[in-house]
């Protein structure tokens, strides 16, 4: 399973830039996981990529700073005694962890205010529940 990462419709990472490491994998698979490197690493250095330009480089190095170790994004995948669905597997997840990077930040909501007119029809609204209350009182001196 070599070649390219696709992450969304304009941006692919280089299979050049990919670092691949294997190792044996815990949890179950008797002889089978004593032998086998079904374990997979994936590496995509971020920082010196060429298959990002300046902008995306920066954005994505800003945006996932917590997850990026000397810029380098890292995936580790474990999940099925299968080498080759590991690989597919962390393949999605870089390709996924790139593609949150690459999105632009949320424009925060900013609550509308009411308008000079709303905000005298409520007060006028409420001179005129106070009066008809006020209307309602006995009379003085009854």
């Amino acid at each position: 399973m070599s070649g390219d990462v696709r992450v969304d419709s304009r941006v692919r990472l280089a299979a050049s830039e990919l670092r691949w490491g294997f190792s044996p994998s815990r949890g179950p698979g008797g002889q089978h996981a004593d032998t086998a490197e079904t374990r997979v690493t994936l590496s995509f250095d971020v920082a010196r990529s060429r298959s990002l330009d300046a902008a995306q480089r920066e954005r994505v190095l800003d945006r996932l700073a917590g997850r990026l170790r000397d810029g380098v994004a890292t995936v580790v995948v474990q999940e099925t005694r299968s080498q080759a669905r590991n690989r597919e597997i962390a393949r999605e997840r870089l390709a996924s962890l790139v593609a949150s990077g690459l999105e632009p930040r949320a424009v925060r909501r900013r609550p509308p205010r009411p308008s000079r007119t709303a905000k005298a029809r409520r007060l006028a609204e409420k001179r005129r529940r106070s009066e008809v209350k006020r209307n309602r009182a006995r009379p003085e001196g009854e």
